[in-house]
């Protein structure tokens, strides 16, 4: 046996054993950066065993979740410039995260799997798999589970801003009234994630320190939390060092 093999439980216990007290996050949010890099560095010539391995991440991740406070985890998975990329490898992508779907909402722990973005910006039979999946866990009882595909950060804003403006439009309202009725709070209820709380902590994996239109509204006051590992290599130490680090943090909310 290795001797890290013999250290991380260790270690790990050493970790959960400093959080006890301590503040913890509701809602986490995941930007699962890396999948490419992590294949060509591991030696891989063709990039979907990066992807595929960064698929079977999630759900790993989703029961890490289970074990602390952590009641919603949002997952950016892909993103509206993400559409552009070559149709081959779009086509994997499709494939891959729908599977993460179904795998979600067939196994364990229990959780809720809901899917944030715009799913029209996908190809029929692709977002109808992922709708039928998700509807079949909306009565589970455990982590709430967002995955943000088709998703982008000022899309979401301009829909909520959209919906909120149609919806007094309909009852009848001038144009002075409609106005006043854009507040933060009105804007917070049209929003793809509305009923949740916002996330607590970004984590976002492979070095990049910048949160590429993810939930752009939501993460006003959220604590970011950026490491090097990529994410087919993050592991629970990473994910419970990242709580650490935000159990010691003074969150101040623009105060």
């Amino acid at each position: 046996m290795k001797l890290r093999e013999l250290v991380y439980p260790i270690y790990e216990a050493r970790i959960r054993r400093s959080l006890q007290g301590k503040p913890q996050p509701k809602h986490v949010a995941i930007m699962a950066d890396g999948n490419r890099r992590w294949a060509r560095e591991a030696g891989f010539t063709d990039i979907s065993h990066g992807h595929r391995r960064g698929a079977h991440k999630i759900a790993e991740l989703v029961s890490w979740c289970a074990e602390t406070e952590v009641e919603v985890v949002t997952c950016y998975l892909l993103s509206t410039e993400n559409l552009q990329r070559a149709p081959e490898e779009l086509n994997l992508l499709f494939d891959i995260i729908t599977d993460v779907v179904v795998q979600l909402s067939q196994g364990e722990p229990n959780c809720q799997v809901r899917l944030v973005g715009h799913l029209d910006l996908l190809p029929v039979e692709v977002a109808q798999r992922m709708e039928n999946a998700a509807a079949t866990t909306r009565d589970n009882t455990g982590v709430i589970v967002n995955v943000a595909v088709g998703y982008g950060g000022r899309q979401e804003i301009v829909d909520a801003v959209q919906k909120l403006i149609r919806a007094e439009a309909r009852k009848g309202l001038a144009a002075d009234e409609i106005a006043d009725a854009v507040t933060a709070d009105s804007i917070s209820h049209h929003l793809y994630t509305k009923g949740l709380p916002d996330p607590d902590l970004v984590i976002r994996t492979s070095g990049e320190q910048r949160l590429s239109g993810f939930l752009l509204w939501q993460a006003a006051y959220s604590e970011i939390w950026f490491t090097d590992t990529y994410w087919p290599a993050f592991r629970k130490i990473d994910f419970l060092r990242a709580l650490r680090e935000f159990s010691q943090r003074s969150r101040r909310f623009g105060k």
